[in-house]
């Protein structure tokens, strides 16, 4: 290994951990953070599960699908719950891909490598997820009519998520090249100058997934119905707290952060967990960290 590449290794970790610990620092309606716990979990599960994870997202040359099924492998072992499926999904295919992106890495050059990594996904790539995502047990994802998690693949797992991406958000991603992830990177940097604080970026990337499109995890969960309406309320919440933000950005938002904060605690008293939305935060918050550093 080059002394670039070394380099190149130590920032991506970093910028992986850093995400992880913004997306439980930063309170996120009906996610789980450090102010404010839920669905039975507390923000400790997940920074131990983002330092499980690692090891093996970063194993260097590893194939994607060796990484996801360790990285759960690990966790499970950590925490003995489904923290980080989602992340863990998203991250191996662009770890694996900046390894393959020439230094410096830009999003343009990485977003290319990405979709070169997706193309060469191959069936041991899907039985690794496959086994991976049984264990982890989340309750659908990756299940299509064609292909089932509870049975052997019969096609490449990009192919597999492709079946899935109309209707679940990280599959997609697996179709479309990140497309999703890279385009809302890049509209992150353009609206908030680097010295914003982190976790100001953070909610409002959160909030623009959830604005966006139905979350993946409440529709499993909850329905298509239940799903639209979180999507609307986050609309009106996200334009509100951006409103407030532009007006006075140097104010702490006092009439936004109590709508944020009350909505948190009526999605949560129902049961309803943004995981998609905060999973694909995770993601875009990694791709900002090994782009312009922590």
């Amino acid at each position: 290994m080059q002394a670039s590449d070394e380099v190149t290794d130590a920032r991506a970790r970093a910028a992986f951990l850093r995400a992880c610990r913004l997306d439980v620092e930063t309170a996120k309606p009906g996610n789980v953070s450090v102010e404010s716990a839920g669905h039975g979990m507390t923000s400790v599960l997940f920074i131990e599960s983002a330092t499980a994870a690692a090891n093996a997202l970063f194993s260097r040359s590893a194939a994607i699908g060796a990484r996801i099924f360790e990285a759960v492998t690990l966790t499970r072992a950590r925490v003995a719950c489904n923290t980080n499926l989602g992340i863990v999904l998203l991250i191996a295919p662009l770890a694996a891909a900046l390894e393959t992106t020439p230094a410096p890495p830009d999003a343009a050059s990485w977003q290319a490598a990405t979709g070169a990594a997706l193309a060469a996904l191959d069936i041991d790539d899907a039985r690794a997820a496959y086994r991976a995502i049984a264990l982890a047990n989340p309750g659908g994802l990756g299940d299509a009519p064609e292909q089932t998690v509870h049975a052997e693949p019969t096609v490449s797992l990009r192919e597999a998520m492709m079946l899935a991406a109309a209707r679940d958000s990280i599959a997609r991603q697996y179709a479309e090249g990140f497309r999703d992830v890279f385009d809302i990177y890049r509209a992150a940097a353009r609206e908030w100058p680097h010295e914003t604080p982190a976790p100001v970026v953070t909610l409002d990337v959160f909030l623009t997934y959830l604005s966006r499109w139905p979350d993946s995890h409440i529709v499993r969960k909850h329905g298509e119905t239940v799903a639209q309406s979180v999507t609307r309320e986050a609309q009106r919440l996200h334009a509100q707290w951006r409103l407030e933000r532009r007006e006075a950005p140097h104010a702490n938002n006092a009439m936004a952060a109590k709508a944020l904060a009350r909505w948190d605690t009526e999605l949560k008293a129902r049961g309803i967990n943004p995981g998609t939305s905060a999973d694909l935060t995770v993601a875009t918050l990694f791709i900002d960290g090994v782009l312009n550093g922590i």
